[in-house]
């Protein structure tokens, strides 16, 4: 027998496609009740240095993702049931007040969200509810890998090795298309936020990256790359690029908040490979799927340690400083070289900065400013639409040494990553137009040229352009 009502708690997940807490929920009771909380820890405190958590970017690209979930349910008869606050204490609320039998949502592993599930699932308890979790995140089911999460390899070439030729993706689940039921009479779905509810003026992105939140912008965005365009295609050969929308596919921002399922682009992936072939590019974009596994299962495997300073390893970090003057000039983009300034800048004008681009600067700030990578870790916390944060802080960890790269001291030479990603200066005279009449042979090596060839150039470093923060420039 059916259960009356069942909550169906949205959280990174705000699709309707592969849902599995929706169909779970759908088959198990006769009333649902769909809710998102905009989580007042995550939209409106700060991080350990001081950032926004959640800044104007992401933000805004959630408020448009919950107007569209609100959109859909409406469309299949249903609606969307909005509030600010404490999640577990406004779910509890609710399942109280509707007198619901289940939870239903999907489970997150980091540990604040963890924390949310355990204080909810002692609430529900005490009035003989309680909470059913599925899953929603990654490409691959735990249950189906060849090892448990505690015994999953510390390095992606062996994770790869042991995954990709035996475990198989299973198929994404279909969206609903019957009518869903209506909110009790009694429900009030409730105002969704503006940004200025969290602190922010209203915005438009001038320059760079500006797609909007949403799951039919998802697969639109999805459509255009893999069957409109072709792009995918060539994705291994443009997807180190830095400068305009086509070098990658830009899914990452709405697989981050779960507007697009991994196992719905892996099976796209597929359907396009067996109408046009596959190649190096196509298995690029799973092999980057595979990355995102990945990092998951370190931040389930060793949970908190991902954002501790010592990082999986537990590595003890000699010489990395906290020198907020340094960092300060690293994250406005004032350090005076210009392919680091230049990704800040795009990162501070639209919340987006490329694969290639997050690497350079987190290298820059680890090696050659001697800073304490959590700085970095953070602010992209605070800044990244596509934030998510087992990446996140897999990929820092990463560059930091204290994660799961298996070489050593893996420092970038920003003069070749100039010469190799962007040797005519396009992207860096796009986001530094200071530098727009100077020989991108000279913007290589710009912090090491001497008077006399910046007076050549008519450049006073210093005034039009700033004077290099370190001449450690490896």
């Amino acid at each position: 027998m059916k259960n009356k009502r069942a909550i169906l708690w949205f959280r990174n997940d705000l699709r309707l496609h592969d849902n599995e807490a929706l169909l779970d929920a759908i088959k198990h009771a006769e009333e649902l009740i769909p809710v998102f909380v905009f989580d007042e820890r995550v939209f409106l405190s700060k991080t350990s240095f001081g950032f926004p958590k959640t800044g104007k970017y992401r933000t805004k690209f959630l408020i448009e993702s919950i107007h569209a979930l609100k959109k859909t349910l409406q469309e299949l008869g249903s609606d969307l049931i909005v509030r600010i606050g404490k999640s577990e204490d406004i779910i509890a609320e609710l399942a109280k007040e509707f007198k619901s039998s289940w939870v239903f949502c999907n489970r997150e592993r980091t540990h604040e969200e963890v924390l949310v599930q355990d204080s909810l699932e002692k609430m529900l308890w005490e009035i003989g509810q309680e909470v059913r979790y599925s899953r929603g995140k990654m490409l691959y089911y735990t249950a189906d890998l060849p090892f448990p999460i505690s015994h999953c390899p510390d390095t992606f070439s062996v994770f790869r090795k042991e995954v990709e030729k035996i475990t198989p993706v299973r198929a994404p689940l279909a969206k609903p298309e019957f009518h869903l039921s209506s909110l009790p009479d009694n429900a009030i779905p409730g105002e969704i936020p503006s940004l200025s509810d969290f602190g922010f003026e209203d915005f438009t992105v001038e320059r760079g990256l500006n797609l909007k939140g949403g799951e039919d912008e998802a697969l639109k965005e999805l459509k255009y790359f893999i069957w409109e365009s072709n792009l995918v295609k060539s994705y291994k050969k443009t997807r180190n690029g830095m400068l305009g929308r086509d070098f990658s596919s830009k899914l990452s921002l709405y697989l981050s908040t779960g507007c697009l399922s991994p196992k719905y682009l892996y099976h796209e992936l597929k359907a396009y490979e067996e109408q046009h072939g596959s190649n190096e590019s196509t298995y690029w974009l799973f092999f980057e799927l595979l990355w995102r596994d990945f990092f998951r299962l370190m931040g389930k495997k060793y949970q908190n340690r991902i954002f501790q300073k010592n990082g999986i390893k537990q590595m003890p970090l000699r010489g990395k400083t906290e020198d907020m003057v340094l960092f300060n000039a690293w994250a406005k983009g004032k350090t005076g070289v210009p392919l680091v300034d230049a990704n800040m800048r795009e990162l501070n004008e639209t919340g987006f900065m490329s694969n290639r681009g997050r690497q350079i600067v987190a290298s820059f700030l680890i090696n050659n400013l001697s800073l304490n990578w959590q700085l970095g870790a953070e602010y992209f916390e605070s800044l990244l639409i596509d934030y998510d944060p087992c990446s996140n802080y897999g990929n820092w960890n990463y560059l930091a040494g204290v994660g799961n790269d298996p070489h050593e001291n893996r420092v970038f030479n920003m003069s070749f990553q100039f010469k190799k990603y962007d040797p005519e200066g396009e992207f860096v005279k796009y986001w530094l137009p200071e530098l727009a009449d100077v020989p991108a042979k000279y913007i290589a090596d710009l912090p090491n040229l001497d008077e006399d060839s910046l007076a050549k150039l008519d450049l006073t470093l210093g005034k039009s352009y700033p004077k290099p923060i370190t001449r450690q420039f490896v």
